[in-house]
């Protein structure tokens, strides 16, 4: 009788051990990001955006529920192109991000469409696409948090990540 429980408790403590080890967290003072580029080799400036931007990159503004790309996102993008040719090391994420307003599906795909529509332009300026990809993240990675309009179109833009060097 009391070796049946004894086992019975030393398998209910073993099942409990187990069960509560604890996580190892990832030091974030790293230096660098999970592609391996440093900041300081990128001249990367994180102040004032949720995932940054590079030195030589401008982000894109969007007009409300569009994907469109205007006189002033355009000429931006000459500029971005211009530089992603000269660094032809660098492979770029296009982020699509979205305002408050919306569903969360629907702002998901509208950030894609505008982070392709930022992709499609530069390929047409002779940025191979093979180094470029896009994510979407909607309207869950807000550069500002508020209900004033101005907010609302600092958030609706696209925005570059360098993914390797």
């Amino acid at each position: 009788m009391f070796n049946k429980l004894f086992t019975g408790l030393l398998g209910v403590a073993l099942v409990f051990t187990v069960s509560c080890s604890k996580k190892v967290k990832e030091d974030p003072s790293a230096g660098s990001d999970a592609a391996g580029i440093s900041q300081e080799s990128m001249n990367f400036n994180a102040a004032g955006s949720d995932s940054g931007t590079i030195a030589g990159l401008n982000t894109i503004n969007f007009d409300y529920d569009s994907a469109v790309l205007n006189g002033e996102a355009r000429a931006k993008l000459k500029a971005n192109a211009d530089w992603i040719k000269t660094n032809s090391s660098v492979t770029i994420q296009i982020e699509g991000h979205c305002d408050s307003r919306g569903s969360v599906e629907y702002n998901l795909a509208l950030g894609e469409r505008r982070a392709k529509s930022v992709k499609d332009y530069l390929a047409s300026l002779g940025v191979s696409p093979k180094r470029m990809t896009i994510i979407s993240y909607g309207k869950e990675k807000p550069l500002e948090i508020g209900d004033t309009e101005a907010v609302y179109a600092r958030n609706r833009r696209a925005n570059f990540v360098p993914l390797s060097n």
